[in-house]
């Protein structure tokens, strides 16, 4: 008897488990078919888009870098960023003779990439937009204390964000890796807050002079430009 109900027991967890598996195949193939619905209390609220479905936020979680590219873009801030730049950083520059269409140059703690795409857009082609964090299309991946190029790489380097210098971890080893990147007789520009005293900055580059120093509102904080040039002779 006891037998009996082993077996009987077995053939039941059998067809029990083969259920199982032809229910996750089937919500496997068609899970598009069975979202869930969110609770129309939070589908009503007017803070922010609130996916209706478990589809549409799985949808949002990746968004095609070009179509995000394009939106930042249009958007207003974005442009009055770009025309800041040119007018504060680019245009000194160009001045100095320190940058050209044909001119090699890394954008350090590049965010979105906005430094990038202006610089692209003003006739550079040669940018490289690196910051700790990628964002694709315009910015890689990088530890600005420990770059991923040869020596001399660049033409300039430069950097849009106030806070880059004054809040990198190692400041001394920030420098010394923009001035290790940065060929003989290129430059090196630098966005840095206002409020803190200009003359530490020159006291980092010790293979570079300072030729330009002007104010700047960039994306709305009041920032000092540092234009640097490297030294022709390194000791």
């Amino acid at each position: 008897m006891d037998g009996h109900v082993r077996r009987l027991l077995n053939r039941v967890a059998i067809a029990l488990a083969a259920v199982a598996t032809a229910a996750l195949m089937h919500l496997f193939h068609h899970s598009s078919a069975s979202c869930f619905t969110s609770s129309p209390a939070y589908s009503s609220l007017s803070l922010a888009p609130f996916p209706r479905t478990s589809c549409d936020a799985a949808s949002r979680r990746v968004v095609d870098p070009d179509i995000r590219l394009a939106k930042l873009q249009s958007s207003p801030r974005w442009r009055r960023h770009s025309a800041a730049l040119s007018a504060s950083v680019f245009d000194p520059l160009r001045r100095l003779r320190l940058l050209g269409n044909s001119s090699r140059v890394l954008c350090l703690a590049a965010g979105a990439g906005r430094a990038v795409d202006a610089l692209r857009v003003a006739g550079v082609g040669d940018v490289t937009g690196v910051d700790l964090v990628d964002f694709p299309p315009l910015v890689r991946r990088a530890d600005p204390h420990s770059l991923p190029f040869f020596d001399d790489a660049f033409d300039l380097v430069l950097t849009d964000d106030p806070a880059a210098l004054t809040g990198a971890l190692f400041p001394s080893r920030f420098a010394a890796e923009i001035e290790r990147t940065v060929r003989r007789g290129g430059a090196i520009a630098l966005a840095v807050d206002r409020h803190i005293n200009l003359s530490a900055v020159p006291s980092l580059f010790r293979k570079s002079r300072l030729v330009h120093v002007r104010n700047a509102t960039l994306d709305g904080t009041a920032a000092s430009v540092v234009i640097l040039s490297t030294n022709e002779e390194r000791h």
